[in-house]
């Protein structure tokens, strides 16, 4: 797959006379994997929901997968697009069955009903699943999971429906160590398959950086402070003025960012 997947041009969000995003420009190609870093209240889950087509932008013009939001019906649009946000876990049925919640993606739905689903259809769900590694949590219920394993389970659910581009807001958020650490090694695994779609990583930890990852989107206060190739954005000044102290910042062999106050 080629081309642009997303490109934003001068996009402004405004919510309560607050400016949420300002003057945002960004493109995203589909064979890039980006994060966006920034602290709490950067305006990057704004970004995502306007990537995702749920939030229209006050000013400027956004274009997802080609098609430009005002101008198509985004319902078509939005079954191309792969989500997982705690926003929408929320809405997610306790009792809901793993393999259901996944199934259920399909038809964009959420709470099985009557509806039939093919043999490839299951076949699809479970291997997502496994590949998640909650092949063990199939016939349980959601409500009964813990963060960690609803995190895997909804990233399963957003890949369902082979969408063109994933994005992913705090996936790791709330998880413990081991758990954070199993999460960024399955990412980097998705990453770098090249069947995956394009991948775009909310994130405040630049630990939690998968290191396949390929660019990077630096937010303060709803403005970029930097974009590009993530070896170039990632540095220990522009993270100091994206978190608003001063910041080392390392790098593992294995690609891994690490930052600590100075």
């Amino acid at each position: 797959m080629g081309g642009q997947v997303l490109r934003l041009q001068d996009v402004v969000v405004r919510r309560d006379g607050a400016a949420l995003l300002r003057g945002i420009d960004w493109e995203v190609n589909a064979d890039e994997r980006w994060v966006v870093v920034g602290p709490n209240g950067a305006g990057k889950t704004t970004l995502l929901q306007v990537a995702s087509t749920l939030l229209h932008p006050s000013e400027g013009v956004v274009e997802v997968l080609g098609e430009r939001l005002g101008q198509t019906d985004v319902f078509d649009l939005r079954p191309r697009i792969g989500l997982a946000s705690a926003a929408l876990a929320e809405r997610i049925p306790p009792e809901e069955k793993v393999i259901d919640l996944v199934l259920t993606a399909s038809y964009g739905i959420m709470g099985r009903w009557t509806e039939e689903y093919d043999s490839n259809d299951v076949t699809r769900a479970v291997e997502l699943i496994d590949m998640l590694g909650a092949a063990h949590l199939i016939r349980r219920r959601f409500g009964t999971l813990s963060e960690g394993e609803r995190k895997r389970v909804q990233i399963a659910r957003a890949l369902m429906p082979d969408p063109e581009v994933l994005l992913l807001d705090e996936p790791a958020a709330g998880l413990d160590l081991g758990g954070r650490e199993d999460l960024v090694r399955r990412l980097t695994v998705l990453a770098q398959d090249f069947r995956s779609p394009t991948l775009v990583l909310v994130t405040h930890h630049v630990e939690e950086v998968p290191s396949a990852f390929t660019h990077g989107l630096l937010l303060r206060n709803g403005s970029v402070v930097a974009q590009g190739p993530l070896d170039q954005v990632m540095t220990a000044d522009n993270l100091s003025r994206t978190f608003g102290l001063p910041l080392s910042l390392d790098r593992s062999a294995e690609g891994r960012w690490y930052a600590r106050a100075l």
